[in-house]
């Protein structure tokens, strides 16, 4: 289990890239260290600030995901991050951001809004400080070429990764890829992933262990429906042997429909069972991470336990010792009577009353 640290936040933070495998990767891992919350948020705007400006919507599309999908475990983050995004909208405005990038702000904001996120009234405070942005000096020419050289240098960069994915996809056939197609910084990209699920060595939460396990009750290989229509499948469309008996045309169209329809059944539950092991790859691997965490979670318990029996003998010791103490001491109903008969002492009352007798005699 990968503890958390100021330093290691810092360094994923530096690492984030606009993917959204890169951001829910982390977005997970900081929900995951939500009692750490505050140190989280502060670290958050602190690199924001620092962060270059076409980054600085990278970090407002983590903080988006990390808002939305912390409701269920916890208001923590969403508190903390409401006052926070007053100066990360700051930051922004002043940082001369493109169009583009207010534009993607803008309908984060709608998106809170349609979902109750925050208030109304903050919204609009956030909306404010982004869209009466000061205006950033005109670029010089220079600059304008710079720029250019950049956004070109980027473009290859990108084209070459992506020549290099395609490749890589095309040669490797026998793993099963994952693409899903999304939209970041208003271009649309496809991004390929073998995993979505958390880093190597991050235990999951119980609620996604047992989601994933409750998934796996329909799984392929326990739909017994598909097998059974397999089963039952004419023994012409796997033999051979089968086209010598084909006497006209129509008989070889008939044979023709029922190998198609054969191979559809198979490919769509082949394609059902490669998914389910790589489930149940993802499950192996969790419950190992999970096993892991309850593991050193079991071990804490047991030094605790340790230490508190100890504490809890040395209290015994203390209670025996007060017993034994009381056992020594004399009893004081015991003791004879060391009065010899002479009258009690008067009590409080009957002091006040003399005291009361005497000052009115004087005064007479």
């Amino acid at each position: 289990m990968s503890s958390f640290t100021e330093s290691g936040l810092v360094k994923k933070l530096l690492e984030l890239n606009p993917s959204q495998q890169s951001i829910q990767t982390l977005s997970l891992w900081l929900i995951h260290h939500r009692k750490h919350h505050s140190i989280i948020v502060k670290t958050w705007l602190k690199e924001l600030h620092k962060a270059p400006t076409s980054k600085k919507l990278t970090f407002m599309y983590l903080a988006n995901d990390v808002i939305q999908n912390s409701k269920k475990k916890g208001p923590e983050f969403g508190k903390e991050f409401e006052s926070a995004l007053l100066k990360a909208f700051k930051y922004i405005a002043q940082s001369g951001p493109e169009e583009k990038t207010v534009h993607n702000l803008n309908r984060i904001l709608n998106i809170w809004a349609e979902r109750g996120v925050y208030e109304e009234a903050r919204i609009r405070e956030y909306s404010g400080l982004l869209n009466q942005r000061e205006k950033s000096p005109a670029p010089t020419k220079v600059a304008e070429e710079k720029k250019r050289k950049a956004d070109t240098s980027s473009n290859d960069d990108a084209s070459g990764r992506s020549i290099a994915k395609k490749s890589k996809s095309s040669s490797s056939g026998e793993k099963k890829v994952k693409s899903e197609t999304i939209e970041v910084n208003g271009k649309v990209e496809t991004h390929v992933t073998l995993s979505p699920h958390l880093p190597d060595g991050d235990p999951p939460e119980p609620e996604e262990l047992i989601k994933v396990i409750q998934e796996l009750e329909n799984s392929a290989s326990s739909d017994a429906v598909v097998r059974e229509r397999i089963a039952n499948l004419p023994p012409e469309v796997s033999e051979l042997s089968a086209l010598a008996k084909l006497e006209d045309k129509e008989a070889a169209m008939r044979l023709a429909l029922k190998v198609n329809d054969a191979i559809q059944i198979l490919n769509d539950y082949n394609a059902r069972l490669a998914s389910e092991m790589d489930d149940r790859k993802k499950l192996t691997t969790m419950l190992k991470d999970f096993q892991r965490e309850q593991q050193e979670l079991l071990a804490q318990a047991e030094q605790r336990l340790h230490e508190y029996q100890a504490k809890l003998s040395k209290i015994k010791d203390v209670q025996r010792e007060v017993r034994n103490h009381m056992h020594n001491l004399p009893d004081l109903t015991s003791l004879p009577d060391v009065t010899g008969g002479l009258a009690p002492l008067p009590s409080a009352g009957d002091l006040f009353n003399i005291h009361h007798y005497v000052s009115r005699k004087m005064t007479k």
